[in-house]
């Protein structure tokens, strides 16, 4: 959420920002919220003035029944009066203008880096660089539901009947595979230094509207029928939903916490094979990265919170590649984004398995996230979030980039402390 003062100050920048976002259809809301400021700040004015004024006729009342002059008194007290209601009437125009002016801000996206490239949409987006070497075994690799079935290791028959479509039960081996993976990405970020944590589930409405925009919050969220809450769609919501008004003294900052959640979402719009299985579903469980920052901190918080991801995938033998989004591709909050993006050879190309984001004081903004820092100064923290590792869909990059011929599966050195000792994996089906 922009400062109404900069929108105020900067109308040409915050309508070419939207531009560059391809959001032509926001940019009437800046001359809108700019007047609907004007107004505020001149009905807050009449306001005070009329404060200002009764407390002075106020006082003249006892002096004038002090000197007798009862009608002029009672002449006061009518004024009073009418100032009175007059008075109530501004305070509820400007509950009903601070409203109208908090949605468009809202609304309106964040200014984004100038490094970002400019573009429509993800087909857009850049590649930066490539770690590891891309392989193509010279036998053909099988959907990744059909490797998991030949460790008897999902059931989706069963999770359809229980729950419906994008649910799934992991069973035995790749059950042991899918913990392993969360361990071992918490130790990985513990070791990095950050703190561990595992937080709420769930979250108020305050939270949500702080950490994302009206439109991913109703693309995502699974809201609690007669409640005000919802489930989280990663950890990161309730984790930066931690510092909701709070002001924190500069010198405990920068906070670097890792955590641990099941997160839900509605995934609308799922198409293809290759998002069907495991790859695209309502409900996974993420280790996750947070930063809560000085803002001049936050542009080298970025570059090592995507880079973690990277070394993490290449410790598992997992070739990655990291891609910055692009302007269009960017969610209204975010400042700057990496997706770091796993090599599949069953086809042939990359796909998403993390995403890296820094978003300036958007959050911090909207949730009134304070630093106080040298001379009683105040100013907004900037916070960033990225995934540390999002089984079951990295299973996927993991089973497809260490399968064998006879299809079992070799276990990377690093993994093998959280599966037993085991190196490799030997399928229950031929």
């Amino acid at each position: 959420m922009l400062d109404i003062k900069f929108i105020r100050e900067n109308p040409d920048i915050v309508k070419q920002n939207i531009r560059n976002k391809f959001q032509d259809g926001k940019l009437p809301l800046v001359d809108e919220v700019i007047a609907l400021d004007a107004e505020n700040r001149a009905t807050m004015k009449e306001a005070d003035d009329l404060r200002s004024n009764r407390n002075k006729i106020s006082k003249m009342i006892g002096a004038l029944m002090a000197q007798g002059k009862r009608d002029e008194a009672e002449d006061a007290k009518k004024e009073v009066g009418r100032q009175g209601a007059r008075l109530s009437e501004l305070e509820k125009k400007e509950e009903e203008l601070a409203e109208k002016i908090k949605s468009i801000l809202m609304t309106i996206p964040n200014i984004i880096d100038p490094s970002v490239p400019i573009g429509k949409d993800d087909s857009e987006n850049v590649e930066v660089k490539k770690y590891g070497e891309p392989v193509v075994p010279d036998f053909d690799i099988p959907y990744h539901t059909d490797i998991i079935d030949n460790f008897d290791g999902i059931d989706l028959d069963s999770a359809r009947r229980v729950a419906g479509n994008g649910f799934y039960y992991l069973m035995g081996d790749i059950a042991r595979l899918h913990s392993a993976v969360i361990s071992y990405a918490r130790d990985f970020m513990i070791d990095r230094g950050f703190t561990y944590c595992v937080p709420p589930f769930m979250i108020r409405s305050g939270v949500v509207t702080g950490v994302m925009s009206f439109a991913e919050m109703d693309a995502m969220m699974y809201k609690i029928e007669g409640e005000d809450l919802f489930l989280i769609g990663t950890s990161e919501h309730s984790m930066i939903g931690k510092f909701i008004d709070q002001i924190i003294p500069e010198e405990k900052l920068p906070y670097t916490l890792t955590s641990y959640s099941p997160c839900f979402r509605k995934e609308k719009g799922a198409h293809g094979i290759e998002e069907r299985g495991v790859y695209r579903i309502h409900q996974f469980e993420k280790q996750e990265m947070i930063v809560v920052c000085k803002p001049d901190e936050s542009p080298s918080w970025f570059d090592r919170l995507w880079q973690n991801t990277v070394d993490l995938f290449r410790s598992l033998d997992i070739p990655v590649r990291t891609l910055e989004c692009c302007s269009g591709d960017l969610a209204d909050l975010k400042v700057k984004s990496f997706d770091v993006e796993a090599w599949s050879p069953r086809q042939k190309k990359y796909f998403e398995v993390g995403s890296c984001s820094n978003l300036g004081d958007a959050q911090a903004r909207r949730l009134k996230i304070r630093v106080a820092g040298e001379g009683g100064r105040k100013y907004f923290a900037h916070t960033l979030n990225n995934t540390v590792v999002a089984p079951p869909r990295m299973l996927i990059a993991f089973l497809e980039n260490n399968l064998n011929a006879d299809m079992s599966v070799n276990i990377p050195a690093a993994l093998r402390p959280y599966m037993g000792g085991k190196e490799i994996l030997t399928p229950k089906k031929k």
